[in-house]
């Protein structure tokens, strides 16, 4: 069956699994468990429904082996994901040097690293060209040919060359007893992080694809900007990189408010300055400002660890101080419960009180149903959530001669503009466009910027010509 190991004992290096247990879970793992088994009851000869029931789970494998985007061979795949997995090994590795974690969390894990290097190293194309042969034996060539292909594929899946995360991962397993890297990998998931946090610098917090349930879950396609990619505002988004650094290093820090004008590059600023701090172990987290109920769970889930977490809400408002305005207030601060020392929360708004305003709700209104002190404490109450952020930053739209600054910058960037002058007759004509842009689109802002570059970028064609 494989070069090195009998089916049964890669049965039980996968059900032997302790403290990686919830790796038996994962797809790949599952649908190869079910090929050994099936290998282990082969008989002989084939019978019919032996071949039939090899050939489904040879499917299964395949589709499970197609469907993980981690690594090209079965031996990276389990490699990748070893390391994104969350359990309390490494959990305790994220906050402490290998030297201090518990000697008995070291020894099960390195007994079950040394399991997950078998496993990595069976020889699946063994296994299919195993089943390929008995379909042969039972006259059914066609659908033997269809496995020895996929077998094939196999086999050059593992020559490829190993790029960016899979080249640093298998770099702590050098060899197939994963066991005496133990240390190694510790290591690792000390100076990334555990499990998805780890492996991930941004996430949204939203249900699964299956479960109501919510969780953090990672952003694929994050938006990669950094502090070198924008222009302008420098003084708002050093108070953005300032505060971020005193909560890296262990200072005190506050929570902001990033308030002002839309498209004005507050998102922008906070991504950007996350971007540039991951490898510090600083992740963003996403939460939509209709989910400030889940806070307490999600801090939950955020206290324990050793990482640092931006708690990102993009455009907060709310129509009335109700439930969530309320829990949103005690948890920044006057709740039971405190926010974490690992957390702080950068939120975004176009409104600088964060609560609608109404006009009977002002003090002296003639529409106000009973009185002006109703109206007074009303007020209040709409103010006491933006004062509870400790710095609030001001955006506000752009001068003309910021506005094309910002749309020069990146027009250099996206090289449709001389890098050393826009003062030629290509730079006269990109500034007179842009202005003509905003004043046909979106009015004077960095965003505004950014959709006409995008629009040049496709082409020198515009919508009035």
């Amino acid at each position: 069956m494989t070069d090195n190991v009998l089916p049964l004992q890669l049965m039980a290096d996968i059900d032997g699994l302790s403290i990686f247990s919830s790796i038996r879970q994962s797809l790949l793992l599952h649908t190869f468990r079910d090929l050994l088994r099936n290998l282990y009851t082969e008989s002989d000869p084939p019978t019919a429904d032996y071949v039939l029931m090899a050939v489904n789970t040879w499917a299964s494998f395949i589709n499970a082996f197609a469907s993980d985007p981690n690594g090209n061979s079965f031996y990276e795949k389990i490699a990748c994901i070893v390391v994104r997995d969350d359990n309390v090994f490494t959990r305790a590795a994220e906050k402490k040097p290998p030297r201090q974690v518990d000697s008995m969390l070291i020894t099960a894990a390195k007994t079950d690293l040394t399991r997950l290097g078998r496993i990595a190293s069976a020889n699946v194309t063994g296994i299919g060209f195993t089943i390929a042969k008995d379909l042969r034996t039972l006259g059914l060539s066609e659908a033997a040919s269809g496995i020895e292909n996929e077998c094939r594929s196999l086999w050059s899946e593992e020559g490829r060359s190993v790029q960016g995360l899979q080249k640093d991962i298998l770099s702590i397993f050098p060899s197939d007893d994963w066991g005496t890297s133990v240390e190694k990998f510790a290591e690792y998931i000390n100076k990334t992080g555990a499990g998805e946090f780890g492996q991930h610098h941004a996430f949204n917090w939203k249900a699964g694809d299956h479960t109501d349930k919510k969780h953090f879950r990672p952003v694929i396609n994050q938006d990669k900007i950094r502090l070198n990619d924008l222009c302008g505002y420098e003084d708002q988004r050093q108070v953005v990189i300032s505060n971020t650094l005193r909560f890296l290093e262990g200072k005190p820090a506050n929570n902001l408010l990033l308030y002002g004008d839309r498209g004005t590059g507050k998102s922008a600023a906070v991504k950007a300055v996350c971007n540039e701090y991951a490898d510090r172990s600083l992740r963003l987290l996403e939460v939509k400002k209709n989910d400030v109920l889940d806070l307490p769970e999600i801090m939950e889930q955020l206290s324990d660890r050793a990482l640092k977490f931006v708690l990102f809400v993009d455009d907060l408002s709310f129509e009335e101080t109700g439930g969530s305005f309320t829990a949103f207030k005690a948890f920044l601060e006057g709740g039971a419960e405190s926010k974490p020392d690992n957390v702080v929360v950068y939120a975004t708004s176009n409104r600088r009180h964060l609560v609608k305003e109404r006009i009977e709700d002002r003090p002296g209104s003639s529409t106000a149903a009973s009185g002006d002190i109703r109206a007074f404490d009303t007020m209040q109450e709409q103010f006491s959530l933006a004062d509870r952020f400790g710095v609030t930053v001001i955006f506000t739209s752009p001068s003309q001669d910021d506005y094309l600054k910002i749309a020069e910058f990146l027009g250099k960037r996206r090289g449709l503009l001389n890098a050393s002058s826009t003062d030629d007759e290509a730079g006269k004509v990109f500034k007179e466009n842009a202005l003509r842009w905003e004043r046909w689109f979106n009015g004077r802002s960095p965003r505004t910027a950014v959709q006409y570059v995008n629009w040049l970028e496709g082409g020198d064609t515009f919508p009035w010509e």
